[in-house]
């Protein structure tokens, strides 16, 4: 069974509180760890959470506004102090390359390990990176500055072993993981046997689409087109919807619109102004129009294919 899931870190917009932090996720695919964004705290909360801090290699900005950033200085050098040697890759769609370059001259300080810096294209949507397991999509967003949403879309998975039926026919060992990528068993007489009769249909591969800090921009959803789980941000009720208007984010109502144009399946929203003390009338907002719809609670899991833990 694969694992996908989404631990929220910070569900914040603009200054922090004591109860809610600047945003930031922790994407595990497989024991594999992607970093969302890295507002104030974040590393705070990674040891909070038990996160092992080497185990992150690639982390993923969305816009050089300070609150989806200004932990990123601090994680990259405490990594430095436990004495990381593997290289960082870091994609954003700004120039972050000097920010961090500025700090670490003004401290005099130099990082041991290598960044990879990728420079995200924020007009236009793009692979940005992919492994074995999974590949991922930018998604240009509508901010004030340049701001890029992320895809992380499953590859398509391994056939599943049907255990009767490779038993029956004394597959051996050796040959289950030929199975899996579809070939055929030929037994030692030379009989051949269809993949099909040894082996289950894959598990469907799954997707996650983050959309950080954006005005209701619809080019978005034809992206994002049927995701199992959406993050979208939701800073303002409909009451304040001009106020999200002139500083170019959504409310709740508007990432519940998100949901449903772009057919996603499950919605989470957050980025939550400090106006509002109880979320709940932000989620009642966005589940008037989706359903299916969570608050980003800071601490929950979300697995992508299930409801959150």
């Amino acid at each position: 069974m694969s694992k996908f899931s989404i631990l929220i870190l910070g569900n914040a917009s603009a200054a922090p509180t004591l109860t809610r932090s600047n945003t930031s996720q922790l994407i595990n695919i497989d024991e594999q760890y992607y970093l969302m964004d890295c507002g104030e705290g974040t590393q705070m909360k990674l040891r909070e959470h038990k996160i092992k801090l080497q185990r992150i290699n690639h982390i993923f900005i969305s816009h050089l506004h300070g609150d989806h950033y200004l932990g990123l200085i601090g994680l990259l050098q405490t990594m430095n102090l436990m004495g990381r040697e593997s290289e960082m890759y870091l994609y954003c769609p700004g120039n972050i390359k000097e920010i961090i370059d500025v700090h670490l001259k003004a401290s005099e300080s130099y990082l041991r390990y290598t960044i990879v810096y990728n420079t995200v294209n924020d007009k236009e949507s793009g692979l940005i990176f992919e492994n074995d397991k999974v590949e991922v999509i930018s998604i240009p967003l509508k901010h004030k500055i340049p701001c890029s949403g992320y895809l992380f879309r499953e590859k398509a998975k391994p056939r599943r072993i049907n255990p009767k039926t490779v038993q029956e026919y004394k597959v051996p060992k050796y040959h289950l993981n030929k199975l899996k990528i579809g070939e055929d068993y030929i037994t030692e007489s030379g009989e051949t046997i269809k993949n099909s009769r040894l082996t289950l249909d894959s598990l469907p591969s799954l997707s996650y689409a983050f959309c950080s800090d954006t005005k209701f921009y619809e080019p978005i959803a034809a992206v994002i087109k049927g995701v199992d789980l959406l993050y979208h941000e939701a800073t303002f009720i409909d009451e304040h919807s001009n106020r999200a208007k002139k500083t170019l984010h959504s409310t709740a109502k508007q990432a519940g619109e998100m949901a449903v144009l772009s057919n996603a399946k499950r919605l989470i929203i957050g980025h939550f102004s400090n106006r509002y003390p109880d979320l709940n009338m932000l989620l009642k907002e966005s589940r008037s129009i989706f359903k299916n719809t969570d608050l980003a609670t800071q601490g929950n899991t979300f697995n992508v294919d299930t409801n959150p833990l």
